[in-house]
């Protein structure tokens, strides 16, 4: 990336070959050139409507040209870029308007006609594909200046694992960091042509765009991930080399296409991060496709989009391990006193990041921000241990431990065991209110085929491999898991499925 302007969309954006693809939207191609010219405009429109310096700019429309152009050309501007959720409601657009204390949506055509009676009663300004817009500024236009470090370029909201939408406030430099980062250890260049089907209001699929656009590589988008195998057509027809996905993408493409039977002959890698893969999925997607390099990875909206990443050769010897911090991040894993946890040990501690990647805090909230930003530091509420050779294993989120017979058990582990089934496409276990046992635990299952799959299979096979009191005492089986609008399971909509029936239902 240029290193003449500290804004990080023109970083993004200069020193590309202007006819070289950038996006493949269906049949058509948008070229650096053309993608830039986009951006530019959708920026100097902003500032022709006096748009001020770090107002927050809402963005509302599905991965494509529109989207990619509107959100460069709103950092461009200066402005703070805040991407909506496409299945956001009323009472979300107004908090987060208000919050953000928006004038102006750049939004899709599509999507204007049920947006735009909200906008009106809060006083925000629509502006689509269609609006008119001012010719790309020359060279010399000039365009505000920022603070890298302290102005925000973006404000991602996410419900995290209480279901409160909180806005992560993002810096230039936080983008900056972790995108060199993460080009760095994929790879990326030129010749790499990714197929993308994580949205980009989401931090893993906003990475996608700021590191492919960074190394100059080109990006095939494709909404349709409900047909899954005509995703898979598209990504071999053109050629793709990399393809990313968070747990639920894989688990639906080796339970639902014939994703491993297929060839990619150009294929050279795959990332998945947005919670933990079952060890059993990555071993059925190592044995399909040997030559292509696998990278888990882990990281949080709330340090821009990446923490750590496991190297594909370290697969074999260390599966399930999210890795170690990347170049420019510092992981720790600490106990309650603060002090480390003894790599080599059983001892467990939460996981603790510092680097310039780590985001400024949570928008217009210092209560949240000085609870989980302390210090210069970011606690994550992820428990883990560390083995004798320094990688990180993650045991479970704070607030996912299950009391079990007066035992503390990690809802994952559990999860892994039930995904060795291949009859499982996925599973989702939560702590439920027992008469009984205070706290049991409860499976719920998504089977490949119903008829193939019985209750007390799958108790067997967990007794076969788990201890009695880690076993589900209830099975539950669902057509599908509720997901966030980011493809993560829903587990706090689960856990309200099970206390609207009161008490935990037997088996069915």
């Amino acid at each position: 990336m240029t290193r003449t302007d500290s804004n990080i969309a023109h970083r993004i954006l200069s020193g590309k070959t202007a006819d070289a693809p950038a996006l493949y939207c269906g049949e058509r191609i948008f070229s650096y050139g053309e993608l830039r010219a986009a951006a530019h405009r959708r920026g100097r429109w902003l500032l022709d409507e006096h748009a001020a310096p770090r107002e927050c700019v809402g963005i509302w429309a599905e991965n494509g040209s529109f989207f990619v152009a509107a959100y460069l050309g709103t950092i461009r501007a200066g402005c703070c870029a805040v991407p909506f959720q496409l299945d956001a409601t009323e009472k979300s657009f107004a908090s987060i308007s208000l919050q953000t204390g928006m004038k102006r949506l750049l939004i899709a055509s599509r999507f204007r006609p049920r947006v735009e009676p909200w906008a009106k009663r809060l006083g925000v300004q629509l502006a689509d594909e269609n609006s008119a817009l001012p010719p790309p500024p020359g060279e010399s236009f000039a365009w505000p200046k920022i603070d890298p470090v302290r102005d925000p370029a973006a404000i991602v909201f996410t419900s995290g694992s209480t279901g409160e939408s909180k806005g992560v406030a993002v810096s230039h430099r936080n983008i900056e960091c972790n995108t060199r980062d993460i080009v760095k250890y994929l790879g990326l260049s030129p010749d790499d042509r990714t197929m993308v089907v994580l949205p980009f209001y989401y931090c893993y699929g906003a990475s996608l765009l700021h590191t492919h656009l960074a190394a100059g590589a080109s990006l095939v988008l494709n909404n349709g991930f409900m047909f899954p195998e005509k995703v898979l057509d598209e990504m071999e027809r053109k050629c793709c080399t990399g393809f990313a996905g968070v747990p639920s993408t894989y688990q639906i493409l080796l339970r639902k296409t014939r994703f491993a039977r297929r060839k990619f002959p150009v294929l050279r890698w795959l990332q998945q991060a947005g919670g933990k893969l079952p060890n059993a999925f990555i071993r059925e997607i190592r044995e399909a496709f040997p030559q292509v390099k696998f990278f888990t990875m882990y990281g949080q909206t709330e340090a821009t989009a990446r923490l750590s990443y496991l190297p594909p050769d370290r697969l074999d010897d260390k599966l399930g391990s999210i890795g170690k911090g990347l170049p420019s991040t510092r992981l720790e894993v600490l106990k309650e006193d603060g002090t480390p946890v003894r790599p080599g040990s059983e001892e467990i501690g939460e996981i603790v990041a510092s680097g310039e990647n780590v985001a400024l805090g949570y928008w217009n909230d210092p209560e949240e921000t000085r609870r989980y930003f302390r210090g210069g530091k970011l606690y994550t509420g992820d428990m883990a241990r560390v083995d004798a050779d320094g990688f990180i294993f993650i045991v479970e989120r704070t607030r996912d431990f299950i009391k079990a017979m007066g035992n503390r058990v990690g809802p994952k582990e559990i999860e892994e065991v039930l995904c060795e089934m291949p009859e499982v496409v996925e599973a989702a276990v939560i702590g439920v209110p027992d008469e009984i046992w205070g706290e049991a635990i409860k499976a719920y299952i998504v089977p490949a085929q119903r008829d193939r799959i019985a209750i007390e299979d799958v108790r067997l096979h967990c007794l076969k491999l788990l201890p009695n009191y880690k076993a589900p005492q209830y099975i539950e089986f669902l057509p599908c898991l509720p997901k966030t609008a980011n493809g993560k399971v829903a587990k706090e909509d689960l856990r309200k499925m099970n206390a609207a029936c009161g008490f935990a239902k037997r088996d069915r």
